[in-house]
């Protein structure tokens, strides 16, 4: 049986985390996260809801790997994107139309 070199990386917004490991080369996305150890180390990782990839495009859990792939297991969004934007933009709105003012 043949190996292939990958990682498995896990970020928070204060610590990011990158395991390398050597697993066998039909091994799948859900079998080389648990034998990282990344789901002992980081116990809120729940693989039954939160998504992963390979390097940043959306895979399934059973999808194969190959040389030096990267899982990277994705943690929940705390605020919609859409929506932070759309509040920035008012802020600026209003920021703008304060300096307007204060000009005449």
């Amino acid at each position: 049986m043949n190996h292939i070199n990958i990682e498995v990386a896990y970020a928070m917004p204060d610590e990011q985390v990158i395991l390398s490991l050597e697993v066998a080369d039909d091994c799948i996305v859900e079998d080389a996260i648990k034998r990282s150890g990344i789901l002992e180390a980081y116990p809120q990782i729940d693989l039954g809801t939160d998504k992963v990839g390979i390097f940043g495009k959306m895979c399934k859990l059973d999808a194969k790997l190959r040389h030096k792939d990267r899982i990277e297991i994705y943690r929940k969004l705390i605020a919609d994107p859409k929506e932070s934007r759309r509040q920035k933009a008012e802020m600026e709105r209003k920021k703008a139309i304060q300096d307007g003012s204060k000009k005449s």
